[in-house]
C-alpha cells in the first residue's frame, strides 16, 4: 500500500459508449495538500471526481485510494467525503436537518464531528435552522462541504466549491480548505476560477480532451508558460518606457488598451526577461509601484495548454 500518496491513479481509462471522458490519466495527491483539476468542458474532470468518489469504476488502469486499490465496486472509500454537481440536499429540511440526517444515516459508529461544529466551520450558524430550499447557491454549496465535513474525510472531493460565493463567503471557504489541508487532510477540487486556484492550491493538474497535458504547481507552470503580458506602474513612466524598450526579451506593447493610461506600461516578456527588466528599473532610480500580470499565469498557460492539446487532436 502507498501511504505517501491520498490518491495514485495510473493510467486511468474511462468511457461512456464511443466518447472517451479519461485517456491513461496519472494523478497524484498528497496528504496535507490541495489539488486542483482544470480544464475546459468536457475535459474529463467531473468523470475523475466521480471516480475519487466511488460513483463510477474505470475500465483500465490502476488506482489507490488512501493506500487501498480500487475495486470494481460502485462505493466511497472509507475516508472519503466530497461532492460533483453540486451537494445532494433536503429542500423541505434545514440546514441543521439536513446534516442531522447525513448523520443519522451513517449510524452511530460513524465518526463524526459534530452538526453544530459543521456548521459553524462554513459560517452557517446563524442560518442553521432556515430551510434549504431559500438558499442562495453559495450557501448550498456551503452546507455542501459542512455535510462532506461530518465524517472528518481523509481525502476532500469537491466540485466548483466557490460556486455562488460573495467575497466573504469564498474567504470562509478557502480559510476551511486551507485549514483542513494543514490538518493533514488531502483536498481535490475541480473550479474554472483561476483566483481560487492560485489563492488554495499547491498542485494543479490540467486535463484537456481527457488527458493530463499538466501536472505541478502553478508557479512551475506559469514559469514554463510562453510570454506574458504584465502591468507595470512606476514613477517615472517616461524613464521606464526607455529602459524597456532598450532591455533584451521585452517588448512594449503600445495600443490602444495602453494609452488610455499614460502612467501604465505594459510589456510582453518570459519571466527571466521581466525580472532583469525590474533590475534595470532600480539602477535608472526608477520605483516600481505595482507589477501585475495582465492575465493570471494560470490562465495564460491554461489557455495555451489547451489550445495545444486541441490543435494536435
Amino acid at each position: 500500500m502507498d501511504t505517501l500518496h491520498a490518491v495514485r491513479a495510473r493510467g486511468i481509462a474511462k468511457s461512456f459508449g464511443e466518447v472517451v471522458a479519461l485517456d491513461g490519466v496519472d494523478l497524484d495527491v498528497t496528504p496535507g495538500r490541495i489539488h486542483g483539476l482544470v480544464g475546459p468542458n468536457g475535459a474529463g474532470k467531473t468523470t475523475l471526481l466521480g471516480l475519487l468518489l466511488g460513483l463510477a469504476v474505470a475500465d483500465g488502469g490502476h488506482l489507490e485510494i488512501l493506500g487501498t486499490p480500487v475495486g470494481r465496486a460502485l462505493a466511497a472509500p472509507d475516508g472519503v467525503a466530497g461532492f460533483v454537481d453540486g451537494p445532494g440536499l433536503y429542500p423541505s429540511l434545514t440546514a441543521r436537518q439536513n446534516l442531522s440526517a447525513l448523520a443519522a444515516l451513517r449510524g452511530h459508529g460513524a465518526r463524526t464531528a459534530g452538526v453544530e461544529e459543521a456548521l459553524d466551520q462554513v459560517g452557517l450558524t446563524d442560518v442553521a435552522d432556515d430551510k434549504a430550499r431559500g438558499f442562495s447557491l453559495g450557501m448550498r454549496q456551503r452546507l455542501g462541504l459542512a455535510a462532506a465535513l461530518l465524517t472528518r474525510p481523509r481525502l476532500l472531493v469537491l466540485d466548483e466549491p466557490s460556486n455562488g460565493l460573495d467575497p466573504a463567503g469564498k474567504r470562509h471557504v478557502h480559510g476551511v480548505l486551507h485549514r483542513l489541508a494543514a490538518d493533514g487532510t488531502a483536498v481535490v477540487l475541480s473550479s474554472h476560477r483561476m483566483d481560487d486556484l492560485e489563492a488554495l492550491c499547491a498542485e494543479v493538474t490540467i486535463l484537456a480532451a481527457g488527458r493530463v497535458v499538466f501536472s505541478g504547481p502553478p508557479g512551475k507552470l506559469a514559469t514554463e508558460n510562453r510570454e506574458l503580458d504584465y502591468r507595470l506602474v512606476t514613477s517615472d513612466p517616461r524613464a521606464a518606457r526607455q529602459v524597456a524598450a532598450g532591455a533584451n526579451g521585452i517588448r512594449v506593447l503600445d495600443d490602444a488598451r495602453v494609452r488610455q493610461d499614460a502612467d501604465v506600461l505594459v510589456v510582453r516578456a518570459l519571466l527571466p526577461a521581466l525580472d532583469e527588466l525590474v533590475v534595470r528599473l532600480v539602477r535608472a532610480g526608477v520605483a516600481l509601484r505595482e507589477l501585475t500580470p495582465v492575465v493570471s499565469p494560470l490562465e495564460a498557460a491554461f489557455l495555451a495548454l489547451t489550445e495545444q492539446q486541441e490543435t494536435a487532436g
